[in-house]
């Protein structure tokens, strides 16, 4: 499903670089501009420093002076709103529509819709007076962030960062990266840490080799479980060595 985000009357140079790296991270890249305040603005300083390396993003972005032109090939329409508008379509949580337009309510898990668009444009006014009446009436639907009553302003890219992460999830989202594998220290590297571990604890005092109870077995079933890596070794023999070198420094 083609997904293409369009801002309406841009006034601020680096908001359009912001919007370009919240499309980026989730992995968008169809911008639109319409009538912002500058005609450069996609080649701006400011724009292409707040874009933090979405420069593909904005090189792909295009400027057009109206809406219908923005919307060219899109089947459905999302506003986006602060606060309900009394007359209009209706006004949904991002969730929640998104749910709905994919088919993924509980009573019909994975059921795509019959109607399900083929591109879906979601609109953004601007940042000083938001969207016209007009341009949300046009709309299917009206989404509106779910924020503190007392306080729901929201940067404009603040905003499409939030829609762009519920859409993508609806879409199925990303997988995580796979952690880094650290394999463990092997028997051998353990058994010398322990050691030299043991000579630094009876040099300090804090082990009594005539009394040695059951310290360094407990230390041992302890590394054991911890599984150290080879450089977690090397930070504890360091410290071994250290005790050892106060030690001896404290006897002379």
């Amino acid at each position: 499903m083609h997904s293409r985000f369009v801002l309406i009357q841009t006034s601020h140079a680096g908001n359009v670089g912001a919007v370009a790296r919240a499309m980026k991270v989730m992995g968008f890249d169809d911008l639109v501009l319409v009538a912002p305040r500058w005609s450069n603005v996609l080649r701006r300083e400011e724009t292409i420093q707040r874009a933090s390396g979405a420069n593909d993003v904005l090189t792909k972005a295009r400027i057009v002076d109206t809406l219908d032109e923005a919307l060219d090939g899109m089947d459905h329409l999302c506003a986006t709103a602060m606060t309900p508008r009394d007359f209009g379509p209706p006004t949904r949580a991002p969730r929640e529509h998104f749910a709905a337009l994919l088919g993924q309510s509980p009573e019909a898990p994975g059921a795509a819709p019959p109607n399900q668009p083929g591109g879906v444009a979601f609109l953004f006014g601007s940042e000083r007076f938001g969207m016209r009446n007009e341009d949300v009436y046009r709309c299917h639907t009206c989404l509106s962030i779910p924020t503190d009553p007392h306080f729901g302003s929201l940067n404009l890219a603040a905003a499409v960062q939030l829609i762009a992460y519920d859409w993508r999830q609806a879409l199925g989202g990303f997988a995580l990266p796979p952690a880094t594998a650290r394999p463990a220290a092997d028997a051998q590297a353990l058994a010398g840490m322990l050691t030299h571990l043991e000579q630094a604890l009876v040099a300090v005092d804090f082990l009594d080799p005539a009394a040695p109870k059951k310290l360094m077995p407990r230390l041992n079933q302890l590394f054991n479980r911890a599984a150290p890596t080879d450089e977690e070794i090397h930070i504890l023999r360091g410290v071994a060595k250290a005790m050892l070198q106060m030690a001896e420094k404290a006897k002379r």
